[in-house]
């Protein structure tokens, strides 16, 4: 890699500098949009005590579920983890700290850290255990409470197409919280599905700019689907 080529060709490359009690933002929402291979890649390596913020946590087996299983997980930070039963066991032994943030907060302490915002003041979770130990305020009337920006020292994310100057392209819902992750950390990795050369994506069409992205490599994904339900009459 050098210049503004920021491809790199194994994971081993794309991961170097990932160390002991980091803290790391991976993309997806579900199995959606996960950066599959990096994901698999950290849990074969020996690192502990990880910070991981996400929206959830995988499932039991595939995705961050494989770095529960390792313990590699020390807190987490998250929205919705009801599809992981490790997860469950994890926590109600406390083995795993996890810190249960509203989906559209969670969402926003990532924003507000890539955009150098240190704090802001949302309703959402006032009166609730979320608010609990935080500051609040009112505003016109109504009750609001301080929640802090996220950063990381590593963001793993996902994205459809990029160019080998780092500029990504998330196909649709796969987006999720990708964008915003790859802004708010120190160290951005990028699993692609395709690689063009630069000039190649029109730039009307980029969702994140090459100068947040530190690395990218070329992946090969499942695309599973994590809950799959049929009507009680089909047929397969």
């Amino acid at each position: 890699m050098s210049g503004f080529d920021k491809r790199v060709y194994n994971y081993e490359d794309a991961l170097a500098g990932l160390k002991d009690n980091m803290t790391i933002m991976v993309g997806g929402f579900g199995l959606c949009g996960i950066p599959e291979g990096l994901i698999a890649t950290v849990h074969q390596m020996s690192v502990t005590g990880l910070t991981c913020i996400s929206n959830n946590a995988g499932v039991d087996g595939f995705g961050l579920g494989l770095w529960l299983e390792k313990r590699q997980i020390k807190t987490m930070i998250a929205s919705y983890v009801g599809e992981n039963a490790l997860f469950e066991q994890l926590l109600l032994s406390g083995e795993m700290q996890v810190i249960l943030t509203p989906q559209g907060t969670l969402a926003e302490k990532i924003r507000a850290g890539g955009a150098g915002i240190p704090a802001f003041y949302t309703a959402t979770g006032y009166g609730t255990p979320v608010a609990e130990g935080k500051e609040t305020r009112e505003f016109a009337g109504r009750h609001y409470v301080m929640e802090e920006a996220l950063h990381a020292d590593v963001a793993l994310i996902r994205a459809w197409k990029a160019d080998t100057m780092g500029n990504l392209i998330y196909r649709k819902t796969a987006m999720n919280f990708n964008p915003m992750m790859a802004t708010a950390a120190k160290l951005t990795i990028a699993e692609v599905e395709e690689i063009v050369p630069a000039g190649a994506l029109d730039p009307e069409h980029i969702h994140t700019p090459g100068i947040y992205v530190n690395r990218i490599i070329q992946g090969k994904f499942e695309k599973r689907i994590e809950r799959r339900t049929l009507r009680a009459d089909h047929k397969e």
